[in-house]
């Protein structure tokens, strides 16, 4: 995601010049919090800046290459040929579980990935997902025509062959998080995906696809799921995504908007229930982009510098934190490191970003020697 055409907006460029010239590709706009301003397509955003705070200064070391740095920014740790680390959610599903034991404890809306799963930690911890907002992920009812009894009655025949598997081994591993899968089949745990059980206006409100997947995740929160992982753009409404090289940044403030919908419809939504203070939001991109515009008008990669954002949760938010350079290039004051905005989430969450993990026998702690961001507490 481009920081300079959403939350850490310079001077105006033009992608479009010849030659082109550097700088946010959109206005700016004020927002709630005096001194701070987003670009012209957050504008419903802008209104709760007084409950965000886009973290200007993140950064890492890991370059430009999609899969390495979205890992990267799931775990906190680059690869390594021999530990697989667990993404955030798997270890807020390890440390705090399901507020509910009707739901599971970590939920994807997209498409499943290593980076987002539990690694070493193992598939209890790992998450259920689906892609469809309107029928819920697969899996979890019993195929057409298959009674109740009778799945019962496949259920008490598997009983015996279960729990054979020697102890912390990966066949136990799996055969557990099969008993937690046949545990929440069923009625009780769909209901929760019936997106047409809410008002229309408040559909509406939301948006198209991502901001139904964000509803959806706001229905998630209230049934006690901990973790709700929303990817935004599977259906590429602009063609490119928000890798905008060349001509893909002409419609990236399609992306914008949809973005600024559906997270202001979930911000004042979760603020009327009462929930907003008690609920972190996240946003997260894998790297940033660079001020300057490339030969065919879009812009490149960037992990020098990029934005992420935090939102509601209980936390001591200023609208924005750190600060870049003219073109938003490299930080300035105060440069987050990933495994620092990572200790900011845990903490936020009642996590001891410091406390060990057990890798087999060998302890891990749970970040990279990640400090929380300290204004946000104080």
């Amino acid at each position: 995601m481009s920081q300079i055409d959403t939350f850490d907006p310079k001077k105006r460029g033009n992608s479009k010049s010849a030659p082109s010239l550097p700088g946010s590709d959109y206005d700016l706009i004020d927002t709630a919090v005096p001194g701070v301003r987003f670009t012209e397509h957050l504008a419903q955003t802008a209104r709760y800046a007084e409950q965000l705070t886009a973290v200007r200064t993140v950064n890492h070391r890991l370059g430009s290459e999609h899969a390495l740095a979205t890992n990267f920014v799931h775990t906190g740790r680059p690869v390594s040929g021999s530990t697989i680390y667990p993404s955030l959610g798997s270890v807020v599903a390890h440390e705090r579980g399901a507020a509910s034991d009707q739901v599971p404890a970590y939920m994807v809306i997209g498409y499943p990935n290593i980076s987002r799963g539990p690694g070493f930690l193992g598939s209890k911890y790992g998450y259920a997902y689906l892609v469809d907002t309107e029928s819920g992920p697969a899996g979890f009812a019993p195929p057409e025509g298959i009674a109740a009894a009778r799945m019962a009655a496949r259920q008490k025949l598997l009983a015996p062959l279960q729990g054979r598997a020697p102890e912390h081994s990966v066949r136990a591993d799996y055969e557990e998080a099969q008993r937690e899968a046949l545990r929440l089949a069923g009625p009780d745990f769909l209901r929760h995906f019936k997106l047409s059980e809410e008002p229309g206006a408040i559909r509406q409100r939301y948006g198209g696809e991502f901001g139904q997947r964000c509803l959806l995740a706001r229905r998630l929160v209230q049934a006690g799921v901990r973790f709700i992982e929303v990817s935004h753009n599977l259906n590429f409404i602009n063609g490119a995504g928000w890798d905008t090289h060349n001509e893909g940044q002409r419609n990236q403030h399609v992306l914008i908007r949809e973005l600024d919908t559906a997270l202001s419809a979930l911000m004042g939504d979760l603020q009327s229930k009462g929930l907003l203070d008690r609920t972190l939001i996240a946003l997260g991109t894998e790297f940033g982009r660079p001020g300057q515009f490339d030969s065919g008008g879009g812009r490149g990669h960037q992990s020098a510098v990029f934005s992420l954002l935090l939102a509601g949760g209980g936390l001591k938010h200023c609208g924005a934190f750190g600060e870049t350079d003219a073109l938003s290039g490299k930080p300035v004051a105060q440069p987050v490191a990933i495994p620092d905005f990572h200790a900011t989430i845990y903490a936020a969450l009642g996590i001891n970003p410091s406390k060990e993990l057990l890798n087999t026998s060998r302890p891990v702690p749970i970040t990279d020697n990640g400090q929380p961001i300290r204004a946000l507490f104080s």
